[in-house]
């Protein structure tokens, strides 16, 4: 079962982002595929249109008429059979080197009559190759860490007086934003000094978001330990 949470989380923070941030700001293409690649991480349903006007808008996502495909010259009957919602990548789960679903988004999707591919993704370098994207759409995204995305949806979130925002965000801890699968490697005075970490908490006092945060389900605050752990600091504003 999706977590919706996760899945709104993730389409509120684009909806705010692009708000508030100048039309042509390379950073968001970045940061709508860190918040997806976020979204990954948990066991969630396919929600772009959701906010597919922005994804494209903002060139995180690339639509074409269905016979821009590379391979449909080669293979037209297998496009024209497509009547509905479908993920080009195919599977084969007796190969040796099959590792799960997750590329799913690789080769593109269709929804009749439509293709689709995101940013960075093989059939969006497909189409680089073959000249359908220039420019700046040709320019793969750059990799951003979590916590700076979450300092921009932050900043954006108290402009639209959004403490829900901020604090399920904040939420996730420092381990989650700052660190990756083997913790946060960094100490208390390094991270009270990371000016992301700074703005995020700054915004979570000014907008009383940490009552919030202690609520989310994702939450796992810690009450009472020693003054260098970094979750105990995380959750003492």
């Amino acid at each position: 079962m999706s977590e919706h949470e996760i899945e709104d989380l993730v389409a509120d923070s684009i909806r705010v982002l692009d708000t508030h941030t100048a039309p042509g700001d390379p950073r968001v293409r970045d940061w709508f595929a860190a918040l997806y690649g976020f979204q990954n991480g948990y066991d969630c349903s396919f929600t772009h249109f959701r906010v597919l006007d922005i994804l494209l808008r903002r060139g995180h996502t690339y639509r074409f008429p269905l016979d821009r495909h590379p391979d449909h010259a080669a293979r037209p009957e297998r496009f024209e059979a497509l009547t509905g919602f479908t993920g080009l990548r195919t599977f084969d789960e007796d190969a040796p080197d099959f590792d799960g679903y997750e590329s799913w988004l690789e080769d593109g999707y269709v929804d009749p009559p439509f293709l689709y591919c995101d940013t960075g993704t093989a059939l969006w370098r497909r189409m680089v190759d073959a000249g359908e994207l220039r420019g700046p759409d040709a320019v793969p995204p750059r990799r951003v860490q979590p916590i700076d995305v979450v300092r921009e949806i932050a900043v954006a979130a108290e402009r639209e007086q959004d403490a829900e925002l901020v604090g399920m965000w904040y939420a996730f801890g420092c381990a989650t934003l700052v660190g990756g699968p083997a913790g946060c490697p960094f100490d208390v005075d390094e991270l009270a000094e990371m000016p992301a970490v700074r703005d995020l908490r700054a915004v979570v006092r000014r907008t009383d978001a940490l009552p919030i945060a202690r609520r989310s389900p994702y939450a796992v605050p810690v009450e009472h330990a020693d003054d260098e752990d970094l979750e105990a600091w995380w959750w003492r504003l």
